[in-house]
């Protein structure tokens, strides 16, 4: 028997959705699956409901929700071999874009009954996971107004940009990598691991979740016309084509703020105080066993 536990973000995409214990027992045969549910009750409260649930043995922990939701399951299932199936509930759904998983819940959930297998990589920002995306530049203020704002929709989420277009300041910043010193006031940092942010943009459409790499894009400080460019690239997913982007491939590597004391960063879409101005980032290649 399969056993499958399941943590829902009742919340996710403005809490429209209805995905219940009941409904999904109706894809999974009692003779044949085990199933348990578990619903989240804040920020963060996914890492403490899977941490319980991988002590009763699950074979497949499912995160229900957005790519934070699912950011705080995958985070806890690194190095357990319990394999990881998403039902994507959120407004951007990045990380379920990338890997072809439906948005329709019923088609998900049969995802998971199928249960087809890949490995993925991993992200990491000093101790924290990341599956999609994490930046240290102007995405992080994006993300911190994105998640005060009244819903979280994409029409939000350009508001969000706009806003702080205006507001950003850069810092003088360092980054390091492949014996690589390159100083920098950049509007982005942006380090990837998926081809898809969300809501269908992208700034790394060639990203692979499985080649063992990161891509990064160093972008510098921009004119008002430039950052109307960039924008336009960013919804056209043609980033690559904006002359003032650097584009590198890389497994590790450092971001040094030496004027500040912390760092605003964004992860998978989430904002975080880092309480360091400097960020070591890695990649651990194909540590994830995800259900497409």
């Amino acid at each position: 028997m399969t056993y499958i536990h399941f943590i829902i973000n009742p919340v996710s995409g403005d809490g429209r959705h209805s995905l219940s214990d009941l409904y999904i027992r109706q894809f999974f045969p009692a003779d044949r699956f085990k199933i348990r549910a578990d619903y989240t009750l804040r920020k963060k409260h996914a890492l403490s409901l899977t941490a319980s649930a991988l002590e009763q043995n699950p074979d497949i922990i499912v995160a229900c929700g957005g790519d934070g939701t699912i950011n705080e399951v995958a985070s806890c299932l690194i190095g357990t071999g319990v394999e990881l199936g998403i039902i994507p509930l959120g407004s951007g759904n990045g990380l379920a874009s990338h890997l072809n998983i439906p948005h329709d819940i019923e088609k998900s959930l049969e995802v998971i009954r199928d249960r087809r297998k890949i490995r993925i990589d991993a992200g990491r920002i000093n101790q924290h996971y990341f599956f999609s995306n994490a930046g240290v530049g102007i995405d992080a203020m994006v993300i911190k107004k994105y998640e005060h704002s009244a819903g979280r929709m994409l029409f939000s989420y350009i508001r969000a940009a706009v806003a702080s277009s205006f507001e950003y300041k850069a810092q003088p910043t360092v980054v390091y990598f492949d014996d690589r010193v390159i100083p920098i006031r950049p509007f982005m940092v942006f380090v990837s691991n998926s081809n898809e942010m969300g809501y269908s943009m992208s700034l790394t459409p060639d990203a692979m979740l499985t080649d063992g790499r990161l891509n990064l894009v160093l972008i510098p400080e921009l004119s008002f016309i430039e950052k109307i460019a960039l924008g336009y690239h960013i919804l056209n997913r043609s980033v690559s084509r904006f002359k003032k982007a650097q584009h590198h491939l890389v497994q590790n590597l450092c971001v040094e703020m030496p004027n500040r004391i912390f760092t605003d960063a964004q992860i998978d879409g989430e904002h975080y105080k880092l309480r360091t101005n400097s960020c070591r980032i890695s990649v651990a290649p194909a540590v994830l066993t995800v259900l497409v």
